[in-house]
């Protein structure tokens, strides 16, 4: 396959140049220590190998949403330190993104250092992608690689105008989310499933219609489901369900139909009278949910089902969970599914790619995480490509 973009192997000779890499930094932290450093960890592959080859390593990245104002709680140097400890080598702090100053402290930087740029949100046109705060930041480098899919979504200063103004690269972790999305939708060997959950369908109704053209089995799961089965007129008592769009679940349903899409919905229920962990539950036909009682996971034998249209896949999608993976003993039919998926893709007869925070979670949770084909940490920009939809940051890369 040609790649679309440019990647590290095709840099040359980067000893003493100056390559401003984003990526993201943007961890979780509590009273001071990081509490997540899997996206430090995502980093390393680009950050080390760029070193390694000689080059002046400048990191730009956001923290939090300082709204275009330096706010030191959200200042970079926070995470420096950390970050230092997960890569096991020096890492300097640079007090800015751009300016004189800036540029003064890049100049005492020799071939193989790493360093820091402050917070790229703390200028009012980092989000509204100012051409003129891009060209600012492009005088502190000659090359720019681009490794922060998770903020690919957003046209930025730093994820899009950038990449128009300096020769672009996608990075390692850039690389490795591209070429897995390729596989999974962009051209992927078919049958092709998707799983599909969450709370609502509001929230994914873009991902439905554009999956229904793409794959060959939809999974519905989540409270999401339940607004299928009301569409499909079916009881569902007091569960969560979006009564006001069983039209538009309807029309979902049409268009699969046109696709030759097989849209999979539960046919046996785990049910509870009240939300909480461990209440007293019982597994039910959809059709024999009371009416004071609510649809909390997919029962057994639906799941024994879709594992069966897994094995005769050779491509998963995975964005949401089947059921409230996050009270027990809601998350049986996730984890069950997750492992199913799993063992397949370790017998090496099913690509797997999922994604989203919910997603991640209930994979650890199962404890296949490490084994699906790749999982990503993003969010939004997982969203927006499962919908079809362009990504600033990586239509740049593109062009």
């Amino acid at each position: 396959m040609t790649k679309a973009f440019k990647t590290l192997d095709d840099l040359g000779d980067i000893a003493g140049k100056r390559v401003l890499v984003r990526e993201d930094l943007n961890v979780p932290m509590a009273d001071g220590e990081v509490t997540d450093a899997t996206r430090f960890r995502a980093t390393l592959p680009t950050v080390t190998e760029l070193a390694d080859k000689g080059a002046i390593v400048l990191i730009l990245a956001h923290f939090g949403r300082p709204k275009g104002k330096r706010d030191p709680a959200m200042s970079l140097a926070l995470v420096t330190k950390p970050y230092e400890q997960v890569l096991g080598r020096p890492v300097r702090f640079i007090g800015d993104c751009v300016g004189d100053e800036a540029a003064d402290s890049i100049a005492t930087l020799k071939a193989g250092d790493i360093a820091i740029l402050e917070n790229t949100r703390f200028h009012a046109g980092e989000e509204k992608n100012d051409p003129a705060l891009a060209a600012d930041m492009a005088k502190l480098g000659d090359l720019y690689v681009n490794d922060a899919f998770s903020a690919a979504h957003r046209a930025h200063a730093s994820t899009e105008g950038l990449a128009h103004l300096l020769p672009a690269y996608a990075g390692r972790a850039m690389e490795a989310e591209l070429t897995a999305l390729d596989k999974a939708l962009g051209n992927p060997e078919h049958p092709v499933a998707a799983v599909v959950g969450g709370a609502k369908v509001s929230t994914k109704l873009d991902v439905l219609k554009h999956l229904v053209a793409k794959v060959d089995h939809l999974i519905i799961g989540g409270g999401m489901a339940n607004t299928f089965l009301a569409a499909r007129g079916v009881d569902v008592g007091k569960s969560l369900c979006e009564h006001e769009l069983t039209g538009t679940a309807e029309e979902i349903f049409e268009a699969a139909e046109r696709a030759n899409c097989t849209i999979h919905l539960p046919y046996d229920v785990v049910v509870a009278k009240e939300f909480r962990a461990n209440p007293p539950v019982r597994t039910v036909n959809v059709h024999e949910v009371a009416a004071d009682e609510m649809i909390l996971d997919v029962g057994p034998a639906a799941v024994e089902a879709l594992a069966d249209v897994l094995k005769n896949c050779r491509t998963l999608v995975w964005n949401g969970p089947l059921g409230a993976f996050e009270t027990p003993p809601f998350d049986t039919a996730t984890v069950a599914l997750a492992r199913t998926a799993a063992a397949l893709t370790r017998d090496g007869s099913l690509v797997s790619v999922a994604g989203g925070g919910d997603t991640v979670a209930a994979l650890n949770q199962a404890g296949v995480g490490d084994d699906f084909t790749f999982v990503s940490t993003a969010g939004g920009a997982f969203l927006e490509w499962m919908e079809g939809k362009e990504l600033p940051g990586v239509a740049a890369l593109a062009r």
